[in-house]
């Protein structure tokens, strides 16, 4: 068995573990990556990317059946769905690839294999690899990142079978579009793949245990959300409970209760997205001080473990479970390493985008949260149907919201639903970071059309000034 040195090793290859190794290569530190799967882990390989390419198409689908508003006529429109599930998997791929080759390019040496902490040797932590091909080898490191990720949650009697319930990796590579579809969560990945297949013609009925669908979104966009589902024809059934499956040749049926009725839902597939669980699991933590908290990796402010001189960053370490805070978690825990001045996450400045249709988009307290923290607040809003680009595009369905601190005017919060929204929440993003109040964001001035002025209106509301509404 080979043993091999470096100053960090990261054991993930996703938007944490990737990120992690590049900027520790920027830094000049010695780093490998230890990933025994896919490079881009499940964001790139089997989340954020593929289900983004399913709903673009399910966007084009919804607007070739919709294209009289504009003056267009298509007979018969149809589509392939071999090949839109195929594309999909291309755009993976591809963006797979381009991790290696930037890894490649770093110089950072990829293990193909599976890292567990095995002691240590003097002031260097041993990691022992299990390879692909069976082979071991050992690698030594000051410092360990562990960025494993997670897996969705199985919940008893709803565990994938491969034919009638899916987990988020069947919904993506599915052996048939189905004609009826029963989805189980309506958080992001629920509410996103009921999205799609409503859009590509299924009869999609969703199901939520809480009492409305998106609930850490705040509660009036978790209500357009309701409606606008709804109004496109999808079922929806909150403060549901579910009896067990009765699976057939062709079909599986479920008792669902909620508060008012009891009845039975039929259907073609289920897709459980009931959560998900931490990857802690042969990773060797039993013999270190590593605190694990319901399936997640306990850790400070700096992403530090109990155990001196290893890390966990991303979906390992606990909510919330965007790439995009794993990836900031790296960046900030290297630099924290190579001895650099680093800055704590604020989780309230992490913004949350949901791509399904209309999209939706958040940072930072909700009404209700602000509230209940001890604030006062003042609260704008402003629909799309008073804006004119979001007319022009055929997109009136729409609202965004702001919660202000009304004693100091910070911008608490920011809520939106409607078109674009998860690209234009980044303004409100900004805003959180550099701390800006409602004098700075009244002064800002939108280009015009665009439909980022309705979040300008949404800031002139709080304080009685809006405009066109």
């Amino acid at each position: 068995m080979s043993t091999t040195e470096f100053d960090l090793v990261v054991i993930g290859g996703g938007p944490g573990g990737y990120v992690a190794a590049l900027r520790a290569a920027q830094l000049k530190l010695s780093v490998a990556v230890v990933e025994g799967n896919h490079l881009g882990g499940i964001c790139l390989n089997w989340g954020c990317i593929p289900t983004k390419a399913l709903l673009r198409a399910s966007e084009i689908n919804h607007l070739l059946h919709d294209l009289g508003q504009f003056g267009f006529a298509v007979d018969n429109p149809r589509f392939d769905f071999e090949k839109v599930i195929a594309r999909s998997r291309g755009v993976a791929k591809q963006l797979s690839g381009g991790v290696g080759h930037l890894l490649k390019k770093s110089k950072v040496p990829v293990f193909n294999g599976f890292g567990k902490l095995s002691g240590t040797d003097g002031k260097k932590r041993k990691i022992t690899v299990t390879m692909v091909d069976g082979s071991i080898t050992e690698l030594k490191a000051a410092h360990v990142i562990l960025a494993t990720g997670a897996r969705a949650r199985v919940l008893p009697g709803l565990e994938p079978d491969g034919k009638f319930v899916w987990s988020y990796r069947e919904a993506l590579v599915p052996d048939l579009l189905p004609r009826r579809l029963l989805v189980i969560g309506s958080g992001a990945i629920g509410t996103e793949f009921a999205s799609f297949y409503r859009n590509m013609g299924s009869e999609v009925t969703l199901v939520e245990v809480a009492d409305r669908i998106l609930p850490v979104e705040d509660e009036e966009i978790s209500k357009l959300a309701y409606a606008s589902f709804e109004k496109q024809g999808m079922k929806i059934l909150t403060n549901a409970k579910l009896g067990p499956l009765a699976k057939a040749k062709d079909e599986v049926s479920v008792e669902v209760t909620t508060r008012t009725e009891t009845q039975k839902i039929t259907v073609d597939r289920v897709i459980s997205a009931v959560g998900i669980v931490g990857n802690v699991e042969k990773l060797g933590l039993e013999n270190t001080k590593i605190v694990v908290d319901r399936t997640h990796i306990r850790t400070d402010e700096y992403c530090k473990t109990g155990e001196p001189g290893v890390y966990a960053i991303g979906d390992v370490a606990g909510a919330p479970w965007l790439a995009h805070k794993a990836s900031h978690e790296a960046v900030m825990c290297v630099e924290a390493i190579a001895g650099l001045s680093v800055h704590p996450i604020d989780p309230t400045k992490i913004p949350g985008c949901t791509y399904c249709r209309p999209q939706i988009a958040s940072v930072g307290y909700t009404e209700a949260k602000a509230k209940a923290s001890g604030y006062e607040v003042r609260v704008g809003k402003f629909p799309f149907v008073g804006n004119g680009k979001a007319i022009a595009m055929g997109e009136p369905e729409g609202l965004v919201k702001t919660v202000f601190d009304a004693r100091t005017g910070e911008l608490l919060g920011a809520h939106m639903i409607g078109a674009e929204v998860t690209e234009m929440i980044q303004g409100f993003v900004i805003a959180r970071t550099g701390e800006l109040t409602e004098a700075e964001l009244k002064e800002t001035i939108f280009p015009h059309p665009t439909i980022s002025e309705s979040m300008h209106e949404a800031v002139l509301s709080a304080y009685g000034g809006a405009l066109h509404f």
